[in-house]
């Protein structure tokens, strides 16, 4: 099943607005300065995929965009609004922003298709028969709808990260978040969620990925965005940033990340 490659077809062929636009964003837990004058865009239908460090600022860059974050200072805004801080406008942006999280944050006291159908019957009112065949072909399209009817802790860790990955998708975002959707996998099930990413991502789903899984930043990316203590240090395509890094910091990261 395609995942609404028609609505950012659309959206970009409409206006040339990017999907997602930061300007000037800084952020602070504290005295700490984790994110330091950003300046990013990403268009419809681009994936870009941020890698970097640990502490760099990458999983706070992601969650101020659907604001699970609030910002200090700058400008966010998605497909040209502004970034709505609290109510009605805030709960439809989350509608609108899908996001895949290191935990999976399913609930456990319902079954697979109940924790698909749960947010398009509440949030964008779709009829119960309507919703329950949306989310069945959504976990067909992530190789699990034989468990449906199961509740989480029937399901593998990377089974239910792609019953995660189908909740976000029947929302039909604009976009999709991913904050390191493998790191807490066994290794044998990373490549399942990074074989269904790598379809979205096809399928021309607008994504922004965290991820230290370099493979699929070079299968999959645009664009690479590396990040260095707060700060966007590098972005570049992927052959020319593994191939040709053009700053010192990433050099060393890229030395220190890849084996081979």
């Amino acid at each position: 099943m395609a995942v609404s490659p028609e609505h950012h077809a659309g959206a970009s062929a409409a206006t040339p607005t990017p999907m997602v636009s930061l300007r000037g964003v800084n952020k602070h837990f504290g005295e700490l300065h984790v994110l330091r004058d950003i300046e990013l865009e990403v268009a419809a239908r681009e994936v870009v995929v941020v890698v970097g460090p640990s502490g760099s600022g990458k999983s706070t860059l992601c969650r101020t965009i659907n604001r699970l974050e609030p910002i200090d200072a700058g400008e966010i805004r998605i497909d040209g609004d502004i970034l709505p801080t609290e109510g009605a406008g805030l709960a439809q942006l989350r509608a609108d922003v899908g996001m895949v999280f290191q935990s999976f944050n399913l609930f456990a006291h319902r079954t697979i298709l109940d924790n698909v159908t749960l947010a398009p019957m509440q949030v964008r009112k779709s009829k119960r028969a309507a919703a329950e065949a949306e989310a069945m072909a959504l976990l067909e399209r992530v190789g699990i709808a034989d468990k449906a009817g199961h509740f989480p802790a029937q399901l593998s860790g990377g089974q239910q990260q792609r019953a995660a990955m189908a909740r976000a998708l029947a929302m039909r975002p604009k976009v999709m978040l991913f904050d390191e959707p493998t790191s807490a996998l066994d290794p044998e099930m990373v490549g399942e969620v990074l074989d269904v990413m790598v379809g979205l991502a096809r399928e021309g789903m607008t994504m922004i990925v965290v991820t230290h899984e370099m493979g699929f930043a070079r299968r999959a990316a645009d664009r690479v965005v590396f990040m260095d203590q707060g700060r966007i240090v590098e972005q570049n395509t992927p052959a020319a940033f593994f191939d040709a890094p053009q700053t010192d910091r990433a050099r060393s990261f890229l030395a220190s990340v890849l084996t081979h």
